[in-house]
């Protein structure tokens, strides 16, 4: 049987549907994924020069010439749990997460997963949107590695994702108990808080995580955009304004930045400047809509109607595919 033959027959049995649309997955080293490299190979069935073209793929981080070897590898010895196990971690890296659930599920049905590996499985589910599937996951590791604060920092994002946000808090208390430093926790605990309305503990745990995220160096965009988040919905403009800023900095890619920045301008009644950083967001994500609705906004109330409706129509066909892809069964 052929590995892609094996995906469709194995997803079936297992319920699987992959999302219509990429979720927003965390990146593997975001995540907590170590990164394959030849080490991984010890244990694989393989001919010297798969052997050989394997770990040159891997040096040069080409993980889809490394999932071409490990798929002729597969057809030639589909029952061994080591070589299905670094094909799983291969497809997660390469973002193919229902492949590598699928992977790492006949991987266990032969042989028991290590710890890394379960790990990258609790992530595939999670980006494929089953917190059902990766919580058992992550609480097997958390009971095996009771001093890691990854796991209940996971555990934590699972009962915020499914609106338990008095338990995400407790979770992410849990992981800062583990580990005071965690950034992550940190920001995430100050969502859990926003959502609660307890809004000046927010706004601490937000300062804890952006004070943690400069002195380390870290570049995240998410400590800043959320501070600044909370405090524009609290009109707490002028101290918004420049962490939102701070956003667009750390990360100069990340659209949701230069858009809620765009809508502080707008707010401060400085049209121009928030046009300008409106049409940087929607420059750089073509498939975010919100940007396109505040310029048509803005666009509209400035007289300028042929810009205004074009920025409404490109709003409405973003919103029609986002709504679409939200509805398709998964």
């Amino acid at each position: 049987m052929t590995w892609r033959a094996a995906t469709i027959a194995l997803a079936a049995g297992l319920g699987f549907s992959p999302p219509a649309a990429p979720a927003q997955d965390p990146p593997a080293a975001a995540a907590g994924v170590r990164s394959l490299d030849a080490r991984d190979l010890d244990s694989i069935p393989l001919a010297p020069d798969e052997r050989t073209r394997l770990a040159q793929a891997f040096e040069a981080g080409a993980y889809e010439r490394a999932q071409a070897v490990l798929l002729e590898a597969y057809a030639r010895t589909p029952r061994s749990p080591a070589l299905l196990r670094l094909l799983g971690g291969v497809l997660f890296v390469r973002g193919e997460y229902l492949d590598s659930a699928i992977a790492l599920k006949k991987a266990e049905a032969l042989a028991s997963l290590d710890a890394r590996s379960r790990f990258t499985l609790a992530m595939a589910y999670v980006v494929l949107r089953q917190g059902r599937w990766a919580r058992p996951e992550l609480e097997t590791l958390a009971a095996a590695e009771p001093a890691s604060p990854l796991y209940p920092y996971w555990l934590a994002r699972l009962e915020y994702d499914e609106e338990h946000y008095a338990a995400a808090v407790e979770g992410f208390h849990r992981a800062l108990a583990l580990d005071p430093g965690y950034v992550k926790a940190y920001d995430n605990l100050g969502l859990a808080l926003d959502a609660l309305g307890r809004y000046d503990e927010a706004i601490k745990s937000y300062e804890e995580a952006l004070r943690l995220n400069r002195a380390r160096g870290a570049h995240s965009p998410w400590p800043a955009l959320n501070l600044g988040l909370l405090l524009t919905r609290l009109d707490r403009l002028d101290e918004a304004e420049p962490l939102l800023r701070e956003s667009t900095r750390e990360d100069p890619r990340f659209a949701p930045a230069p858009y809620q920045l765009g809508i502080v301008l707008e707010k401060k009644g400085q049209a121009a400047e928030a046009i300008a950083a409106l049409g940087q967001a929607a420059g750089l994500d073509p498939r975010y809509p919100e940007p396109h609705y505040a310029l048509a906004r803005l666009y509209r109330r400035a007289g300028e109607t042929e810009k205004a409706d074009r920025a409404l129509e490109r709003f409405q066909a973003l919103k029609k595919e986002q709504d679409q892809a939200g509805a398709a069964p998964r």
